[in-house]
């Protein structure tokens, strides 16, 4: 069944939400505190590696690095676009209009959980790579291995920020099921060299994504998203970064 892939992965992280807000409970507020930057250096760390992966490579004896220019372009463009579409507002206003709705008005931390679990699940290559292989081939394998990851981030998201977390899997299951469905005409722009461009740039907002949970926040990263489109762009361009 094309889709199952979606499903799955939208259903862990129901689930892992759910788990996430009854672990919760059991928690003091300094313990949900810590496990709040716990989840924000694990997230780091993630993020580094994937975009270390992308940067460094292995010349004989060497570790050489490339791939600067690609980053500072899609991210410098990247977020005015998103700045001047205002996606972060709008993020925040669904979460509003989802907080309403769910009978959560009394959760102040309702909205930031909400886009920071969002951001944290929807962004990356698995998610795009998945949901084609799972339209195209009826192979959700890779989606149901991101499920178990995100089962347990939104677990340990939800012990620490909240309910919002929960909602994340509505953008999931919008984004990956579009993707699902559009599969046959995306399929042939995501070359090997545009989701190697996408997976860096997905890793540098998913470390913003965990700066703003052990710092709080300091990076809209929401409107950083249009970098994400522009790194698949950079792969048709005629010349190396």
């Amino acid at each position: 069944m094309i889709g199952i892939g979606t499903i799955i992965n939208s259903v862990s992280i129901i689930v892992g939400g759910l788990t996430g807000h009854f672990t919760g409970k059991l928690l003091k507020e300094e313990q949900q505190e810590a496990l709040n930057k716990a989840c924000g250096i694990s997230v780091l760390f993630i993020a580094i590696a994937g975009a270390m992966e992308g940067m460094l490579k292995i010349e004989g004896v060497e570790i050489t690095s490339g791939e600067s220019m690609l980053v500072v372009l899609c991210l410098a463009v990247g977020t005015i676009i998103g700045e001047l579409l205002g996606i972060e507002k709008g993020f925040e206003g669904f979460g509003e209009w989802l907080k309403k709705k769910t009978g959560n008005s009394g959760d102040p931390g309702f909205v930031n959980a909400f886009v920071t679990a969002s951001l944290t699940v929807c962004i990356g290559a698995m998610a795009i790579v998945g949901a084609i292989q799972d339209g195209i081939l009826n192979d959700h394998s890779t989606l149901a291995v991101k499920s178990v990851l995100d089962f347990i981030i939104i677990t340990v998201m939800t012990s620490s920020m909240g309910r919002g977390c929960v909602f994340s899997a509505i953008p999931v299951f919008v984004f990956e099921g579009t993707i699902t469905i559009l599969a046959r005409l995306i399929s042939p722009i995501m070359t090997q060299t545009a989701i190697s461009y996408l997976s860096l740039i997905g890793s540098v907002l998913i470390f913003c994504v965990g700066l703003n949970l052990v710092w709080g926040k300091k990076v809209r990263v929401a409107n950083m998203l249009p970098a994400v489109l522009l790194a698949i762009l950079a792969a048709y361009v005629p010349w190396s970064f």
